[in-house]
């Protein structure tokens, strides 16, 4: 076989042939084929993600039900503004229940917290410091929610056990409505 100028340009024509294919068909189409993929990547991620997240969603559900759960029992132990003298009424009968002499109760002016109101009420009690702290244990135990964030003891000059307490007694209530204030 001779190879003359006409195999020559022939080769040549085909390999510009292939080079104009791999240009113009090959390249483009493995650039978009590359893309693709990295879309189908980027999307599997994403799903992935996704499935996480709504796994995630079902734990939550039954957190924020179990918070609503625990809100309620909370919001249980609240009186409402026409309960709160009853709950007073309740911690007069355990100071004569334990022996001590409630001799003040001053009340305050309610203070909104949060939702909720908080009826603040001073106290002067007297008698003997074992059936004192009985006494706040069971304040510690009644059913509604109440703090004492003041308290102050002091022993009497008789020194026989006999102690004055000074407290603030506050008791969490919902206010009936929005314009409640005793």
């Amino acid at each position: 076989m001779r190879i003359g100028p006409r195999e020559i340009v022939f080769f040549v024509m085909l390999l510009a042939v292939l080079g104009a294919a791999y240009a113009f068909v090959f390249r483009p189409q493995n650039l978009e084929i590359a893309q693709a993929r990295m879309e189908i990547e980027h999307k599997e991620r994403v799903l992935q993600k996704l499935a996480i997240a709504t796994s995630q969603s079902e734990n939550l559900a039954k957190a924020n039900d179990e918070v609503r759960e625990a809100i309620g029992r909370i919001e249980a132990r609240l009186p409402s503004s026409k309960e709160v003298d009853v709950i007073l009424q309740q911690v007069a009968d355990l100071a004569t229940n334990h022996g001590l002499d409630l001799s003040k109760v001053t009340s305050k002016k309610p203070v909104a917290a949060a939702t909720y109101m908080e009826q603040p009420l001073d106290m002067r009690i007297q008698g003997d410091f074992s059936r004192f702290y009985a006494f706040l244990l069971d304040v510690e135990r009644l059913d509604r929610i109440t703090r004492i964030p003041d308290l102050s003891i002091k022993r009497t000059d008789e020194g026989n056990g006999e102690t004055k307490g000074f407290f603030t007694l506050s008791i969490y209530f919902e206010p009936d409505d929005e314009g409640d204030v005793r």
